[in-house]
């Protein structure tokens, strides 16, 4: 018998509130007798879970029941407390209290080994306030007013429904339904440019997935890089997108959005990256670079 699985099925239980024998079996890859024998194990143990019979049965825990702080590790109660930690980095107010109590309850002292800072190079503390604004209309179904600068350069002033906050590719975004729009959105969070918290709630609705998935179609771009940028390309693309050259200099393959964010991205490069794939872009970016010229000639 596995206590691992034990402690699982108590998990797992204290989770969804019940599940059925098979459920629990296809769950944890064993028989339904294995789990029946698990739930015989735990009630001998001191916990309060029991079986019901028939169509609508299953397997229960008692409804009050609550995990003693003995079920957790020493390395499972650092783990809640570094969690913990990271979070304050928000601006989480309550954070530290909530830390003072369990590392007290753990018996551990925390050490400040791990820091998360959501706020960017030369700025002050807005980005964290932002980050705690939105955390909180998400956490109390409260609606926000923003304005958004979008990839067009155009700038809104908008009402939305905030449900959801996603880390994707180094970036921060918000998933939200816009009222104005009536639909879904995504919004980067550095380009959150004002954010105001109303007083009208809202019941969240399930974000749909399918539809405003952060995983897009992009175009394939395939770049040459100088050695002495090499440091940026690093910085920038996965490892099992670049191919490193016999000279040094680097040849990185990935999909982008082929828009004006584009452009200026491989702008801040200077002379030490060369469009390989698609050939069209050579012009376009040589244009730009002309332009460029023109306004800062001496």
């Amino acid at each position: 018998m596995s206590d691992s699985r034990l402690f699982k099925i108590l998990y797992y239980l204290l989770d969804k509130g019940h599940a059925t024998a098979s459920e629990l079996a296809a769950e944890f890859e064993v028989s339904t007798r294995t789990i029946y024998r698990d739930v015989e194990a735990l009630s001998s143990a001191g916990i309060p879970i029991y079986a019901e019979a028939g169509r609508n049965g299953g397997i229960y825990l008692l409804q009050d029941f609550i995990l003693d702080r003995a079920i957790l590790s020493k390395k499972e109660k650092q783990e809640v407390l570094t969690a913990i930690q990271s979070i304050l980095a928000t601006g989480y107010i309550d954070g530290k209290e909530i830390l003072t109590k369990l590392s007290a309850l753990f018996n551990i002292n925390t050490r400040n080994w791990l820091e998360v800072d959501f706020s960017r190079w030369g700025k002050c503390t807005y980005d964290n306030s932002k980050f705690e604004i939105l955390k909180t209309a998400i956490i109390q179904c409260k609606e926000i007013k923003i304005v958004y600068e979008n990839t067009n350069s155009g700038r809104s002033k908008r009402i939305i429904q905030p449900l959801k906050l996603s880390y994707k590719s180094k970036e921060w975004y918000l998933k939200a339904f816009c009222m104005e729009k009536q639909d879904f959105r995504i919004f980067k969070l550095n380009r959150i440019l004002e954010l105001e918290l109303l007083e009208n709630t809202f019941i969240p609705r399930p974000y749909l997935e399918q539809k405003n998935n952060l995983q897009k179609t992009y175009s394939r771009i395939v770049l040459l890089f100088s050695k002495e940028i090499a440091y940026r390309v690093y910085d920038e693309f996965d490892k099992t997108q670049i191919e490193y050259q016999k000279n040094g200099d680097l040849i990185a393959c990935a999909e982008m959005p082929v828009d004006t964010w584009l452009i200026g991205y491989l702008l801040s490069f200077g002379a030490h990256v060369e469009i390989i794939e698609p050939t069209y872009l050579k012009a376009v970016l040589a244009a730009q670079a002309q332009e460029i010229y023109k306004k800062n000639k001496p």
